[in-house]
């Protein structure tokens, strides 16, 4: 019969908080080690979470957080979500590039500016400005709703498709959803896509000093994880909506090309890599470095 699991006071008032049954800390043991171990060796340390939409990578980069606090240690959080473009400012690049380019999500739709800048900041050991987007409007938050923070020893970078590189052009070549075939059928917006995941997000990721990498194993989990993540989704006025099961369907096919790049190449690039089952239970955790 197994052991109950103990949890410190604030690994209980984390999982009360998040709605977390207790057994989500007990594979988490190994990566706060390694993470400890991390933060002796240097600060300040720029950690990258990756992986699918709905894997969980704000939860754990929340725990994290709340874990290198109780070390005394300064940390906070930003999303890649985080640094979306407005409306307005897609609807220019749409105009000007491809009309796809209206949906937020892929390489080209981000403040790529902004984020170098937060970076360089931390670099500096400077107090930041982090930008918060509010989802439910798909517009950023106005900045006297952002994140203002002492000089941070661990700032914590999530994203879906951090620490992934640009494909190859043969690899372009083929849609491989019907969004791809029916709406990009020369395949313009996917190359563009991947000429500013080379240009522009290449050299952000090569910030990051460590990554972890949530490995969903196969995309067709990521639709459902991502309605499960949509129907949790706080509203913040009244023009404010969740997205429909079908909406979300669609949805993901913008993320499907580089998630599955994601699949394939980034178990071998990353610092710790940790398997999901298909509930998004953490089922083997690998050490790189």
């Amino acid at each position: 019969m197994d052991k109950p699991l103990t949890l410190a006071p604030w690994q209980q008032a984390f999982c009360d908080n998040q709605g977390l049954d207790a057994q989500y800390i007990q594979p988490l043991a190994a990566v706060t080690r390694w993470l400890a171990q991390q933060v002796e060796q240097q600060v300040p340390v720029c950690l990258g979470i990756s992986g699918s939409q709905g894997s969980g990578k704000s939860t754990l980069a929340t725990y994290l957080k709340t874990y290198l606090i109780q070390l005394g240690l300064n940390a906070e959080c930003v999303s890649l979500d985080d640094f979306y473009l407005s409306r307005a400012e897609r609807a220019k690049r749409a105009a000007d590039l491809h009309p796809l380019f209206q949906t937020r999500g892929v390489p080209g739709t981000h403040n790529t500016e902004l984020a170098g800048d937060v970076l360089a900041q931390f670099r500096a050991r400077q107090p930041l400005t982090l930008p918060r987007f509010d989802k439910s409007m798909d517009e950023p938050f106005e900045p006297k709703n952002w994140t203002n923070t002492n000089v941070l020893d661990v700032l914590i970078v999530e994203g879906w498709c951090l620490g992934v590189g640009p494909q190859t052009k043969q690899q372009l070549s083929d849609p491989v959803n019907p969004l791809e075939q029916n709406q990009d059928p020369e395949g313009r917006y996917r190359c563009t896509v991947n000429h500013f995941l080379k240009t522009d997000y290449e050299p952000l990721f090569a910030q990051l000093d460590k990554l972890i990498f949530l490995n969903a194993q196969a995309f067709t989990h990521v639709a459902r994880w991502r309605f499960e993540q949509e129907q949790k989704l706080s509203l913040s006025g009244a023009q404010a909506r969740r997205m429909s099961q079908s909406e979300v369907a669609h949805f993901v096919q913008f993320f499907q090309r580089l998630t599955q790049w994601g699949l394939a190449t980034l178990p071998e690039q990353c610092d710790i890599m940790l398997r999901l089952s298909p509930q998004r239970q953490i089922t083997e955790t690998v050490l790189h470095n």
